[in-house]
């Protein structure tokens, strides 16, 4: 192989949407080491915060790896790198400033949860010190900055759209651009700026969480979450609202900030139940930077746009438990978001048998998790052991989600299309990344595949 191509391989991220983690090569030869460079070293994630193929080997030498770029600080692009570290990793880490900041977090909340997993020697390798070298390793650099290395190559990060700091990352190297997307945002963002077009790139690996469906009208999500308050108020029960800490929970504080200090909606406490969250939240508040203009301009205004009258931000484990004996009306956020740990679990144990309550379902449900046998209509759910029929109203507002729908992640392609060479299309389930490829040859055509796991791919870098 000569230093005219790259090799790309998907080590994860295929047939799942977790687990991200591609590796790209430049190939060694006689009189010179090459090159390794990971994007992302996610955990994949079902029914458990990490499924046991988590502690696999890598099917590469961590000692190897030169540089570990991340897209964003969610778990599923972040969490085995206490694993990648454990396993000899020493390189360096580089991703935007905003997502090096929400990773400490990160990090740090999954540690907590996976050191207790003695079975697996996790207490070994989830550890605060992990943590550490991790963030010491860890770069952070600002969009659109250029990153020279070594042979030629160029690396920078454009706004993906999807959480604060999320960027997509493109390597320039001889005459051929890549652009890996990581998670595509749902633009536009009641937070943040829309989704950047890149021009130029001629291989693209993008994510296709709703390759195979549409949103609803995103002008309708702020007027639904409204009418499904308004409704709960009129019952008199309590709206249970299961987030993910990161971008979700922050989103619906500032929807609900809206609504409430426009009068939109009857005034009632709203506890605001993760601590992951809360922690979260106050990095939010250091990198306005990454707001969009209107969000901004109600800052800029005085607005606090992450507190509103009725708020009770309930850190303490004695808060949450007294939740249950505050009087309705009354709304409670809390993660995790599919509802397969976190505090939401304790109140969907408490709640989901009433039917003057609702369950307010806003993103993705991953298969095997409670969140989505709710989703798809199940009547009862066993929470720590028991039985629980779920009797509450179940509202899915599908807008708030923080991933690009099937017509938008077309329309992102479209607008790259006149240089495109061949999209990959990853992080997403089956039957949705091939409906997607499909779309892309139809409408577009556009050579597109959904790689499987452990495929490496040779891309031609001269023209």
């Amino acid at each position: 192989m000569e230093q005219d191509t790259l090799k790309v391989s998907f080590y994860g991220g295929t047939g799942s949407v977790t687990g991200a983690n591609f590796l790209l090569e430049l190939p060694k030869t006689d009189t010179d080491p090459g090159k390794k460079f990971l994007i992302d070293c996610g955990l994949t994630q079902g029914t458990k915060v990490a499924d046991d193929l988590n502690w696999n080997p890598f099917e590469y030498d961590p000692k190897e790896i030169d540089i570990l770029f991340v897209t964003h600080s969610h778990i599923d692009h972040v969490g085995r790198i206490p694993k990648l570290l454990h396993d000899g990793f020493t390189g360096r880490i580089i991703s935007t400033i905003a997502t090096k900041d929400l990773a400490a977090v990160m990090l740090a909340d999954t540690v907590g949860i996976l050191s207790k997993d003695t079975e697996h020697g996790l207490d070994q390798i989830y550890t605060q010190d992990a943590v550490k070298k991790a963030m010491s390793l860890w770069e952070g650099i600002e969009y659109h900055q250029v990153l020279n290395i070594d042979h030629g190559f160029q690396f920078s990060f454009y706004d993906a759209g999807h959480i604060l700091g999320s960027g997509m990352l493109k390597v320039s190297y001889k005459d051929k651009h890549i652009l890996f997307t990581g998670d595509l945002g749902n633009s536009p963002s009641p937070l943040l700026k829309d989704t950047e077009i890149v021009e130029g790139i001629d291989y693209l690996i993008m994510e296709s969480v709703y390759g195979d469906r549409n949103h609803e009208n995103r002008d309708m999500r702020r007027k639904l979450l409204e009418s499904v308050i308004e409704d709960n108020y009129k019952t008199k029960g309590t709206l249970i609202i299961p987030t993910f800490s990161l971008e979700r929970s922050q989103e619906l504080l500032f929807e609900i900030d809206m609504l409430v200090e426009h009068d939109r909606v009857p005034k009632m406490p709203v506890f605001f139940d993760s601590p992951l969250a809360i922690h979260l939240t106050k990095i939010f508040k250091q990198h306005q930077e990454c707001f969009n203009e209107t969000a901004r301009q109600f800052i800029s205004e005085g607005d606090d746009i992450f507190s509103f009258p009725g708020l009770k931000v309930t850190l303490l484990a004695e808060e949450s438990k007294a939740i249950l004996a505050a009087p309705d009306p009354k709304i409670i956020i809390a993660g995790s978001g599919m509802s397969n740990g976190g505090r939401i679990i304790h109140h969907e144990k408490n709640y989901l048998a009433n039917p003057n309550n609702t369950l307010l379902l806003t993103g993705y449900q991953s298969i095997g998790t409670m969140g989505r046998l709710i989703e798809q209509g199940a009547k009862t759910v066993t929470i720590y052991g028991e039985s629980v029929p779920v009797h509450a109203r179940i509202v899915k507002i599908s807008g708030y989600s923080g991933h690009k729908d099937s017509d938008n992640l077309l329309e992102f392609v479209e607008k790259m299309s006149p240089t495109l060479e061949k999209v990959f299309v990853v992080m997403g389930e089956p039957k949705s990344a091939m409906f997607l490829v499909q779309k892309l040859r139809d409408l577009l055509g556009v050579n597109a595949i959904a790689p499987d796991r452990n495929l490496s791919v040779v891309l031609p870098m001269k023209k």
